[in-house]
């Protein structure tokens, strides 16, 4: 399939997605809004709440900007949890998050995943310039930290200049993983927590590269849950939810 076709592909199926976050939500079930990176984790945590409480957790997935904004325009969610500060404290200036419930819960680390990396020759960074590289999947900076963490690492290795005529806008951290998954892109930018049980090569980014992916998450201030929003982030901020984001790939503030 012609990459281009396949990125479009790709882009409608999570807009799609995200048109479900629109959708009038099940008042028996805490809503939670959750960037593209956390789709491995968060299901573990919905799983392990629901256990712990009985109360049954709704995940909807995307980019953090995108995420942003449905809650700007009055999406019906409980809970946010970002990718970032700055769509949290944007939202929380607006009062559409909830001031006291802001916390940042897990410190994010940036990976280069190449599915077929033995084979390649694609060991380190510096093999990106290559010929043999066609793309390289990263996700649209404006939407997604972890994009802007890519360009960063990129920039700061002196990298940019040779492959930023390979570079493929995803939409998000999810979306750029899942073209080198298909085999569109050669390599792919992504959050560590999605790629670090998965086969290939996994390169963890140095996190002096890149500006740290601090993650915030807070209370929809409209929520008709309050409370179950309370103890969804309790319990993410506590011992049991710590340790499950700890396995998963993320270092704890």
């Amino acid at each position: 399939m012609h990459l281009r076709w396949s990125v479009w592909i790709l882009c409608a199926a999570a807009f799609l997605g995200s048109c479900d976050a629109r959708r009038a939500p099940d008042s028996a079930k805490l809503t939670v809004a959750a960037a593209a990176n956390l789709t491995d984790v968060f299901g573990e945590i919905g799983s392990a709440f629901k256990t712990k409480t009985g109360a049954e957790v709704v995940l909807s997935y995307g980019s953090t900007a995108e995420l942003a904004q449905q809650i700007e325009n009055g999406a019906p969610f409980d809970v946010f949890a970002a990718a970032d500060t700055e769509h949290v404290d944007s939202l929380v200036s607006t009062r559409k998050l909830t001031g006291d419930s802001r916390a940042v819960y897990a410190l994010g680390q940036l990976a280069l995943w190449i599915p077929n990396g033995e084979q390649n020759g694609i060991l380190e960074l510096k093999d990106l310039a290559a010929s043999k590289v066609r793309f390289i999947a990263v996700a649209q900076p404006e939407l997604a930290p972890y994009g802007q963490a890519s360009i960063d690492t990129l920039r700061n290795t002196r990298l940019w200049e040779a492959v930023q005529p390979k570079i493929v806008y995803a939409n998000s951290i999810s979306a750029a993983k899942q073209l080198a998954a298909s085999g569109n892109t050669e390599a792919a930018f992504t959050a560590y927590s999605l790629v670090l049980h998965d086969k290939g090569t996994v390169l963890k980014i140095d996190s002096h590269l890149y500006h740290p992916i601090e993650q915030a998450l807070a209370i929809v201030a409209s929520s008709g849950r309050i409370e179950e929003a309370k103890q969804f982030r309790a319990f993410l901020l506590g011992a049991e939810g710590r340790m499950i984001l700890a396995k998963s790939g993320y270092l704890l503030p």
